[in-house]
Order: structure tokens, then C-alpha cells, then sequence
């Protein structure tokens, strides 16, 4: 793993799919990291100080998304976190103060990037200054 990509943790407890959402994040500045349960994922998170955003699938069997994202609460880690869904999302909303609640539905390959590159720029905005004083 390199220490100068921005790592994205992708948590699926379906191989394919997560290897599919880690494509449509295909980003030369990116490294993914995949985890293939809740326990996998807490497990990198505590191993990986470089992973920026975590993107996890709700429905996994032992810890769901949900646990994942206030277990990560309960352990002190405040990272963006990113719910996939297929479900209705506007009572998650309510109860989970997530950073996106996103819709598995043919706008994902769309919609995600948007979404990860958008909490990167809100979570640092103290490397893009860094990055723009060294261009400029």
C-alpha cells in the first residue's frame, strides 16, 4: 500500500460487488481497500491510518453497515462514511447521522464518485491548500 494514495475502504460481504464498487472508484490518486465484513473492516480501519472514507453495504451478515458505521463511533474513528443501500434511506437519514446514504441503482457509477471526492475535499481541506501553494 502506498502512503501517498488516499486509501477508500470499500466493506462488502460480496466479493464481486466490492471489487465492482472499488472499480467505479478508479482513480489514479486512490488506493481501495477492501474488507468483506463488519469485523474485516473494523480491523483495517484500526491496522490503515491512511484510509480517508469508508464505503459499506448495508445488508452483511454478523455486523450490517449500520453497526459498522457506530461501532467505528463507539471506537473513536470519525471517518466519512458512505452507506450503499438498496433500501429506502430517508428513516436511516433521520437515525444515523452518516456523511451519504447512497441508492445501489444504475446512477451508482455516477452519483459514488461524486459523493467520495466531495467528503475527501470537506474532510482535508488543509491538504488541498497545501497541494495549491506548491502548484502555484
Amino acid at each position: 500500500m502506498s502512503s501517498s494514495l488516499i486509501h477508500i475502504l470499500v466493506v462488502d460481504d460480496d466479493s464481486f460487488t466490492a471489487e465492482v464498487t472499488g472499480m467505479i472508484l478508479d482513480e489514479p490518486e486512490y488506493e481501495i481497500v477492501l474488507a468483506y465484513s463488519g469485523i474485516d473492516a473494523l480491523a483495517k480501519i484500526a491496522s490503515d491510518p491512511l484510509i480517508r472514507v469508508v464505503i459499506s453495504d448495508m445488508n452483511m451478515p454478523g455486523i450490517s453497515g449500520i453497526q459498522l458505521f457506530t461501532g467505528m463511533h463507539e471506537r473513536g474513528y470519525k471517518l466519512p462514511f458512505v452507506l450503499l443501500t438498496g433500501d429506502e434511506s430517508p428513516p436511516l437519514r433521520l437515525e444515523y447521522p452518516m456523511d451519504a446514504i447512497v441508492t445501489k441503482d444504475a446512477a451508482l457509477e455516477v452519483i459514488l464518485p461524486k459523493v467520495v471526492a466531495s467528503l475527501l475535499l470537506k474532510s482535508q481541506p488543509f491538504l488541498n491548500s497545501a497541494t495549491e501553494a506548491t502548484v502555484g
